[in-house]
């Protein structure tokens, strides 16, 4: 993630304390396995039918879906190990009648929980029990308003009922994000979510990249051009800017495109070399795409992945070995290559000035257009003579 409002505004979020560390004194210079934030997809059933979902998500719920006890059992774990932060998702997670029960369960534990859903599921009722667990913040998808999203989503009046669900947790004194991820189809929203955000009271916007797996991997010539992407992260930048100015203190992030943080430090080296200095520093305390580092996934059957883009690749089962060992093992081939790619990068990736600001972006695009993980990450926008000359 690319906290717009951070980098540009000083606006400090409340992700902040792990999205930028102090790379001297972190757990990887003491040796130990840096403990990642879990998004645990824990069910693949789902209402609507989103195309771009990135699991394949459906009505159909996987009949081995990890039960309330082995929920409760990956939860004990994920603690043990030292997890901060899990994301409960889907799916849409509040088809599991148990997911408030695992929330609060892992709350107990000492592991915040963050929800992510389509927000079309909360009552009033539903929105108390949420307010009542302490998740940490209700993120809530929309690709547009209107119609646009319901295209998008695969439903007529999916987006009415999602706003009511935002009224309805925002009526509680919920955190609430919204999560929108840009195609060439929704991208002119943009406006219209800030809009939205400013005027339903909302905490927090997250702008996603497109990632080319599970139905997104259709998509691919839906994704905007280099030149589309520089003027929406403008837009985006813009609008964040315009909000700070006015007192309104909303937290913008960007997603799955770690070029947006290169993108822009050089703009501001060019018009402000004090705020670009600033901006240096927290690129390079962030370190990039943390894919299998600081970020992790866990699906609806206990598989382990990566990051929750990786559904087609296992690092192990949480039923046959816990996520800490898992995820520890410096043996399992693709974990440990994410863990110290910069030599097996290739193309624009190898030679890019900027690789330790954005590690190599996001592999599993690549992984997708190329079928190679380690080929150059085609959403990267930045020129060839921006990436070339560091300093």
């Amino acid at each position: 993630m690319i906290s717009i409002s951070r980098l540009l505004c000083d606006s400090i979020g409340p992700g902040d304390s792990l999205r930028y560390l102090d790379r001297k004194s972190g757990p990887a210079r003491q040796g130990q396995v840096p403990r990642p934030i879990v998004v645990w997809n824990c069910t693949r059933q789902c209402n609507l039918r989103c195309i771009h979902c990135y699991s394949s998500s459906d009505w159909g719920r996987s009949p081995d879906e990890l039960s309330t006890q082995e929920g409760k059992s990956l939860l004990d774990g994920l603690a043990g190990f030292g997890v901060p932060v899990v994301l409960f998702s889907g799916g849409e997670p509040l088809l599991r009648p148990d997911v408030l029960e695992l929330a609060a369960y892992a709350k107990s534990l000492g592991v915040r929980p963050v929800l992510s859903t389509n927000g079309t599921l909360i009552s009033e009722d539903v929105a108390d029990g949420i307010r009542q667990v302490g998740f940490g913040e209700v993120g809530i998808s929309l690709d547009g308003l209107g119609e646009q999203n319901d295209r998008f989503r695969g439903r007529k009046g999916a987006f009415e009922a999602a706003l009511q669900g935002i009224r309805n947790c925002l009526g509680t004194g919920q955190r609430v994000s919204l999560r929108l991820t840009m195609t060439r189809g929704n991208c002119d929203q943009i406006p219209a979510i800030f809009d939205l955000v400013e005027g339903e009271g909302i905490h927090r916007v997250c702008f996603y990249h497109l990632a080319y797996t599970g139905r997104a991997s259709s998509l691919r010539q839906q994704d905007l051009s280099p030149d589309e992407t520089r003027r929406v992260v403008d837009e985006i930048c813009w609008h964040t800017m315009d909000m700070h100015r006015r007192g309104l203190d909303k937290e913008v992030l960007t997603v799955d495109n770690h070029a947006d943080g290169v993108y822009l430090y050089l703009k501001a080296k060019a018009d402000d070399p004090r705020r670009a200095s600033a901006i240096l520093d927290l690129l390079e305390s962030n370190g990039g795409n943390n894919s299998g580092i600081r970020i992790g996934a866990v699906d609806d059957v206990g598989d382990v992945h990566p990051d929750q883009f990786w559904w087609h690749y296992s690092l192990g089962n949480v039923r046959r070995r816990s996520f800490g060992d898992i995820w520890s093992d410096e043996t399992e081939p693709l974990m440990r290559s994410l863990r110290d790619r910069k030599g097996l990068l290739k193309g624009r990736c190898a030679w890019c000035s900027y690789l330790s600001l954005c590690n190599g972006n996001l592999r599993v695009r690549a992984e997708s257009a190329y079928g190679d993980v380690w080929a150059e990450d085609p959403a990267c926008y930045l020129t060839d003579e921006e990436i070339s000359v560091a300093g």
